[in-house]
């Protein structure tokens, strides 16, 4: 029995669009008796907000083109400038379709002149008895825009004395969007993020033809297991099955087991997944070298990643930087006269070493030290002068947004800053050598 019903389009066409938006049919009924009829008031604007791979565009763009309603659809992202934005609006509704070529150049510079050329856009298209839908996606971008675009857009319905509606979609709630001037507040509708038995019923759809739904289900099933508590981003999990079935099929093709053979299909594809969770969730290497480890049965320590800690490419002084960092963090401060200095003087063995630190150090784990230390061990490894120019001061920061450094506790204003060394005793030899 369909879930879709309305009198004012035809049930072929709800049907179908029903088949398109799996799991997201209670948010398009909700949409469907908002619209009404074609030629009905629909709300003037529509807040639609949930995370990132919620469905949000992909919902509306389906919904708009199944039905061919009259549509603009515009990414925020793209057109990050008022001008650009209300000009690009302009140009898609001169054009007829959002899918076409775009249409001649139209000047806006103001909302007010927005408001005219959009007046007669719909006059000149044929569109006043029917309802204009402007969907603007990553509407969180208005924000940064002049002050008057996003109430005007929330009042656009009663400024043009037009038959329009204006859907916002968004990953922040309409909480943080509300202009401190008085607004018309739309109408909200929440995405909530799919369930496991919604992923699991999206993803089991894209089955190749040559093997059964119930395999490519017990596969996807495998699939989500593994990766649903660190990932519900549909896009990432829909690459992450394209990209592994080929190995989860291997033993079926050699003919070592059959498709209902779960224990043998999963001992097979079970390393193969705990390598993906280092690797191509990350991306820290393409899917073409992916498919290749794949096929060289590579192990986990031979991956070329960053998660590997085998090679990473930093400037000159970086790399000298992060060495003294790893050397002040991880030996104590009384050993730098001992390290750093060529006549340092005698030092009795006997007492050089404090009975806590006899203890490795790297089970202790790294320990804070101040900004002074770490360029005087910088100093002392370096061959030539180096002169503590403001380069050298970026590098330490850019080590820190990398979190290849970290910065421990508040930086005080009198003593400076702290850091800490986070990469590994590998690491440092990969970048000394």
């Amino acid at each position: 029995m369909p879930t879709l019903e309305h009198p004012a389009y035809p049930a072929a066409a709800l049907l179908h669009l029903e088949s398109l938006v799996p799991c997201r049919e209670s948010q398009v009924s909700m949409l469907l008796s908002v619209f009404g009829e074609r030629q009905q008031f629909s709300f003037p604007s529509i807040f639609i907000y949930g995370h990132t791979s919620s469905g949000k565009t992909y919902v509306m763009q389906t919904l708009l083109n199944t039905l061919q309603l009259p549509h603009v659809f515009v990414n925020c992202v793209e057109y990050f400038t008022s001008r650009l934005l209300l000009e690009e609006i302009l140009i898609q509704l001169q054009s007829g379709s959002s899918e076409t070529e775009q249409a001649s150049h139209v000047p806006c510079d103001t909302f007010n002149d927005f408001v005219r050329l959009f007046k007669q856009a719909v006059v000149k298209r044929g569109l006043q008895d029917q309802t204009l839908y402007i969907v603007l996606d990553r509407a969180e971008q208005l924000r940064e825009m002049e002050a008057n675009i996003l109430p005007a857009f929330l009042r656009l319905q009663e400024l043009t004395d037009s038959n329009v509606t204006v859907v916002l979609l968004s990953e922040i709630v309409w909480e943080l969007f509300r202009p401190n001037v008085g607004c018309l507040d739309p109408l909200t509708l929440y995405f909530p993020d799919y369930s496991i038995g919604h992923l699991q019923k999206i993803l089991s759809r894209n089955h190749p033809p040559e093997y059964t739904p119930d395999f490519y289900a017990a596969y996807i099933n495998i699939l989500l297991g593994v990766f649903y508590m660190v990932c519900r981003d549909l896009k990432e999990l829909r690459h992450l099955a394209a990209l592994n079935f080929s190995k989860y099929c291997e033993p079926v093709v050699r003919g070592e087991a059959n498709e209902r053979d779960t224990r043998k299909l999963w001992k097979n594809i079970e390393p193969h997944l705990k390598k993906a969770m280092q690797t191509v969730y990350l991306r820290e290497i393409s899917s073409s070298q992916w498919e290749h480890l794949q096929h060289d049965d590579g192990e986990p320590g031979h991956l070329k990643g960053l998660s590997a800690h085998t090679h990473v490419e930093l400037p000159y002084y970086s790399k000298f930087l992060l060495i003294a960092a790893y050397l002040a963090s991880y030996n104590p401060v009384r050993t730098d006269k001992r390290f750093f200095l060529k006549h340092h003087g005698k030092i009795r063995k006997t007492n050089f070493l404090k009975k806590h630190e006899k203890t490795s150090n790297h089970l202790l784990g790294p320990k804070p030290f101040p900004l002074d230390r770490l360029l005087a061990i910088l100093y002392s490894i370096v061959d030539n002068r180096v002169a503590p120019t403001a380069n050298i001061f970026s590098q330490i920061t850019s080590l820190v947004t990398l979190q290849l450094l970290s910065m421990a506790g508040q930086n005080d204003q009198l003593e400076g800053p702290r850091y800490k060394c986070t990469v590994s005793l590998d690491f440092i030899r990969a970048i000394a050598r």
